[in-house]
């Protein structure tokens, strides 16, 4: 009886206060719940990932194959919480371990490079809505998601996962995204944070980059998507920034990220991220994911020592548990395991059509006319590349291929040559190895030969051809230029072959690209009537291929990230992704951890269009770029007032010349004057897409400019400056397809911010400047 009243007696999560349950906790507990309970997936090999507390791996997990979970602590009344992977699906065994009567599938939605280049904030939200209510049905707590990183280079290996090469395009993105999500109850993980723009030996590498490099580039996006949708969580990253690991940076995690921006949630690492447990609490980052022994018994010593104030430790966990009493778990959320498939397939297909770019289209090639015999060529039309390979994958139930979306849609595929590409898939697919670790890369299967006289009478037979090039790359790699960013031989001999036979014959060539990545275009585009730029689109990809090409679907997606005419000519290509350190100790590097290695951004804010517009360099296919079956014109930019007083309206009226409803993506860019800061020839600073227009009807677009949009970061003073001057803005279809100008007059210097120096390199270097000669 005295037992049981003691144990009425605790405070309970929820019932009591967070003070009378913090002081419940023992030492060991609160330890236990900023540490996860490791992690434990198949296809690594016993030993070569750090062990967990002792006794974690046994408990048995709500959802297996999540890629985390939080401690219990019963007696307080504080439950586990679990966390997954998914940056286009929900990431799970779709197996449970005995239970091989019942698969579980997630949908596989289309990758965040591609929702990007939709440009609409609108459906992207219904995207994340669609995506937090499979996880919420699957019982899961935090999605580990979405990824902001920038791409500085087309090579980056987890390109896909992340948006664009502008952070005004990602914070917004990222914000409808996460509000989609998190109106399920459910959490999400903004992340990685921050400068994780390559997977070069990303657990030791040492990013180097400038101060105003780093707030106007690589953390704006992230700034933006804290202060618009205030994710539940953010994840740091694995490198460090100018000489400190991102989840040891007091700068970054609480000097910036909670006191100047207003973060109120909770700071986890990224998987095994990080050197020291103690440093990384007193940075502010509140979990260790996914929990080690080591980092458990390095905490407990440095209480008992000192090192670590309890007081530190209190703040940590009081926002370990304010997550928990957020999440659906601790609320007793009811979850079947059975999410709404099919509906949100419909969602995948929508979002997939829209976000796909129409980057050619020579005599009007596309749309096919219904009916149209198509002879599709390339692996990857019968094989569609869904989406990345490690914490990117997802388990579906399907995919739709490219030549299968195109049956459905009612256009008739060449029997003999689908017969062709399907036997020799089929044989070289059962060649593939049987297991597949997380971090393995995608097998590829070399192009299957198309023999002359299969060519010939497919040239003659149908009334179009398509040729599909599939990419693929996943995290714990970098891309390379040949063979990947450029075509391989074997692709350039189909391409070569297809369009001579069929051109010869009168008929048109269309190229899909199934790609996760930017590709090298310039070298061949013009053996191409059209040219559609599918990204990699999800299960439904085939579908919304086929919607696209149909006409069904008038394209409106747009680049959110430059296509350079050769690697060459990104800025600092040769320095990417950085070099190895010297080390004395042979045991810096490994499998896992990677070696000590360093990456100097000397490029500093001109990344992508910055950089080819200021210097002059010219892409294949700029930022902002996309085709449509019909034509808009721009009128009517007016300016709220010829004088900046703090802020500034921009209206401008869109109208639909064409034949053909259609969304047009309206951008609207920003020139300053010459001060003592160097600036960029433009700067993306708001972005709209118009409502479907039917033809000749028109809409009228509001931007709202405030002093912080017009701002840059001026380091020796550390506060955002508007520097007085003319500004003009420019409103257009792309950065370079300007339709409308104007121009304010910004009478005297505006002090919009204050900061202090945060994150300082720990040498000086030069950024590019625009009088450089390279």
């Amino acid at each position: 009886m005295v037992a049981s009243a003691q144990t009425k007696a605790l405070p309970q999560l929820g019932k009591a206060s967070l003070q009378e349950v913090l002081a419940a906790l023992t030492p060991e507990e609160k330890v236990k719940l900023v540490i996860g309970m490791g992690f434990y997936p198949s296809g690594f090999p016993e030993g070569v990932l750090p062990p967990g507390n002792p006794g974690d791996r046994e408990v048995p997990e709500k959802v297996p194959g999540a890629a985390g979970r939080t401690h219990a602590i019963p007696r307080l009344g504080i439950p586990s919480l679990t966390l997954s992977d998914g940056p286009a699906g929900v990431r799970i065994d779709p197996i449970r371990g005995k239970d091989s009567t019942k698969t579980y599938y997630a949908t596989a939605f289309p990758v965040a490079t591609l929702l990007a280049s939709s440009w609409d904030t609108t459906l992207v939200r219904k995207v994340g809505a669609a995506f937090g209510s499979e996880v919420r049905d699957f019982g899961i707590d935090v999605l580990l998601a979405p990824g902001m990183n920038i791409h500085r280079n087309p090579l980056g290996g987890r390109n896909f996962e992340y948006y664009s090469e502008d952070p005004v395009v990602t914070g917004n993105i990222a914000a409808a995204f996460v509000n989609g999500v998190e109106s399920n109850g459910v959490g999400t993980s903004i992340k990685h944070f921050a400068v994780n723009n390559q997977e070069f030996n990303r657990m030791q590498l040492n990013s180097k980059v400038s101060e105003r490099t780093l707030r106007e580039i690589y953390l704006k996006g992230f700034q933006l998507a804290v202060k618009k949708s205030q994710p539940w969580t953010v994840m740091s990253s694995y490198n460090k920034v100018n000489g400190t690991y991102t989840s040891e940076s007091k700068d970054l995690l609480t000097t910036l990220l909670r006191q100047e921006w207003g973060f109120k949630g909770l700071v986890m690492t990224d998987w095994y991220g990080g050197k020291d447990a103690v440093a990384q609490l007193q940075a502010g980052n509140d979990l260790m994911m996914p929990g080690t022994y080591a980092q458990t018994q390095a905490i407990l010593a440095a209480l008992k020592s000192g090192q670590l104030t309890t007081a530190q430790l209190d703040t940590n966990v009081l926002r370990v548990l304010a997550l928990v009493l957020q999440s659906p778990t601790f609320k007793g959320v009811k979850y079947t395991s059975q999410p709404a498939l099919k509906a949100n397939a419909t969602v995948a297909r929508q979002a997939a059509a829209e976000g796909m770019v129409l980057l050619r289209n020579e005599g009007k090639a596309l749309p096919l006319a219904a009916g149209r015999k198509v002879a599709a060529f390339g692996n990857t039309s019968y094989s569609l590349v869904a989406g990345g390979t490690g914490s990117g994958d997802v388990n579906k139930a399907y995919t739709t291929a490219i030549a299968q979306g195109l049956t459905s849609a009612g256009f008739a595929m060449n029997e003999p040559l689908t017969q062709a590409y399907g036997q020799y898939l089929k044989g070289e697919k059962a060649k593939l190895p049987k297991t597949k670790g997380l971090l393995d890369p995608a097998p590829v299967i070399a192009e299957m030969p198309v023999e002359a006289s299969l060519l010939q009478q497919q040239a003659q037979a149908a009334d179009v051809a398509l040729i599909t090039i599939g990419r693929s790359a996943g995290e714990g790699g970098d891309r390379k230029v040949e063979n990947d960013f450029t075509l391989t031989a074997a692709e350039q001999t189909l391409l070569k072959q297809v369009s001579a036979a069929f051109h010869a014959q009168g008929k048109k060539v269309v190229v899909v690209l199934n790609v996760g990545g930017v590709t090298e275009v310039a070298s061949w585009r013009d053996q191409a009537d059209a040219i559609l730029l599918a990204w990699q689109p999800g299960q439904e990809g085939g579908n919304a291929v086929a919607d696209v090409l149909s006409g069904k679907v008038n394209p409106s997606g747009k680049l959110a990230t430059t296509f350079p005419v050769a690697y060459k000519d990104v800025p600092f290509s040769g320095n990417f992704p950085g070099k190895e350190l010297p080390s004395t100790n042979k045991a810096a590097g490994n499998a896992l951890m990677g070696a000590p290695s360093e990456n100097t951004y000397e490029e500093g804010i001109y990344v992508g269009y910055r950089y080819y517009n200021t210097f002059k360099v010219k892409p294949a296919y700029e930022f902002g770029y996309g085709l449509s079956y019909t034509t808009f014109s721009y009128g009517n930019l007016k300016l709220g007032s010829p004088s900046f007083a703090g802020k500034m309206t921009a209206t401008i009226t869109v109208t639909n010349n064409g034949p053909t409803p259609g969304k047009e993506v309206v951008q609207l860019y920003v020139s300053a004057p010459a001060s003592r800061l160097d600036k960029p020839e433009s700067e993306l600073r708001a972005f709209a897409k118009t409502n479907l227009l039917q033809p000749g009807q028109s809409q009228t677009l509001t931007f709202n400019l405030t002093a912080a949009d017009l701002a840059s970061f001026d380091t020796p003073s550390s506060a955002w400056v508007v520097a007085p001057g003319a500004y003009t803005v420019r409103v257009g279809a792309s950065c370079l397809n300007i339709k409308q100008t104007a121009k304010f007059e910004v009478p005297k210097e505006l002090i919009v911010e204050k900061s202090r120096k945060l994150l300082a390199p720990q040498e000086q270097f030069a950024d590019l400047k625009p009088t450089a000669q390279r």
